[in-house]
């Protein structure tokens, strides 16, 4: 099975609900990541393998109250764009004398 993501709205009037709705969406197996997405922070991402929709929502309306289904679909994948690689010149017999200061008769 492909990864898939849900978004659900839920009705959260205090910060106890919203907990627990986000302590119920990730106690389903299958779960990898769960976030809180939309502008008034009212709606649950939940992203993850073999994850039933409807058993999702059906659990969020009894624990915590009105809920509705946005969305389900695919994981969009992120491909960076272009690779980048990054060089290291190190010399193994470069010597480093910054603790020492300098020499006691400098400073006579």
């Amino acid at each position: 099975m492909a990864k898939q993501k849900i978004v659900v709205k839920v009705t959260m009037n205090n910060e106890k609900k919203a907990r627990k709705a986000l302590q119920i969406a990730v106690s389903l197996s299958g779960v990898e990541s769960a976030s809180f997405v939309g502008s008034d922070k009212d709606q649950i991402a939940v992203t993850g393998e073999g994850i039933d929709p409807v058993e999702l929502t059906t659990m969020l309306r009894k624990g915590v109250g009105y809920t509705e289904l946005v969305s389900v679909g695919p994981v969009e994948e992120k491909k960076p764009a272009a690779e980048t690689v990054a060089s290291l010149n190190f010399n193994p017999y470069q010597y480093y004398y910054g603790n020492y200061g300098m020499p006691y008769y400098a400073y006579a």
